[in-house]
């Protein structure tokens, strides 16, 4: 009886490979564009049509493209024009930030100003970081805004634990956040940005 039971569960075991093997032929097409046999398809394909992943024709653009046309005065990211002048180098680069937000120690070395430092520049800064910026951080930087007063721990920009840290430093936060500062890359262009950075420099010397 247990040699009987022991080949009837050989027996199922084989069964159970060979049917695995089968479902897997079945799903295998020669065709390289043909995905084959797709289980449970929700699961993984998007219910709407995504702009850079043409599944099927699409049934309500021309031609049956997914992807479109970008709008009238849509800026693409590496042709950002600043307002300091189009021959400058940032003109290509400046909408381009690829340091992660867990690499602050490398922005601090690579990251320099690409907007020259002038009144113009450090009046829009203020006005930036009075939208921005004052309802935490105070309006001479010493942590004492509305808002900062409820969180806490805001820190004055003229501490000295604050008061040496360079432009890198403060565009990484102002992008990525820092503690509990939220990030501000996405409400802020990088142009922007830069001129909140000349202004926080500025009040990191009390000024």
């Amino acid at each position: 009886m247990a040699f009987k039971a022991m080949k009837l569960k050989s027996l199922y075991r084989s069964l159970l490979v060979a049917a695995v093997l089968l479902t897997a032929a079945a799903g295998c097409k020669k065709d390289p564009n043909n995905p084959g046999k797709e289980y449970a398809p929700n699961m993984y394909l998007p219910v709407g049509y995504e702009p850079y992943k043409q599944e099927k024709a699409n049934p309500i653009n021309p031609q049956g493209l997914t992807m479109r046309l970008p709008v009238a005065g849509t800026v693409a990211r590496r042709n950002y024009h600043t307002s300091f002048g189009s021959s400058d180098s940032a003109v290509v680069d400046l909408m381009v930030y690829n340091i992660p937000a867990d690499s602050i120690g490398i922005a601090e070395k690579v990251l320099k100003n690409p907007v020259p430092l002038n009144e113009k520049t450090l009046a829009e800064g203020k006005v930036l970081y009075d939208r921005y910026c004052q309802h935490c951080h105070g309006a001479t930087g010493a942590g004492d805004g509305k808002v900062g007063a409820m969180y806490k721990g805001v820190p004055n920009y003229a501490s000295d634990a604050y008061k040496n840290l360079n432009e890198g430093h403060i565009f990484h936060v102002i992008t990525h956040g820092k503690a509990r500062m939220w990030p501000h890359g996405s409400q802020i262009n990088p142009e922007e940005r830069w001129k909140i950075v000349h202004y926080v420099q500025k009040l990191q010397k009390g000024a």
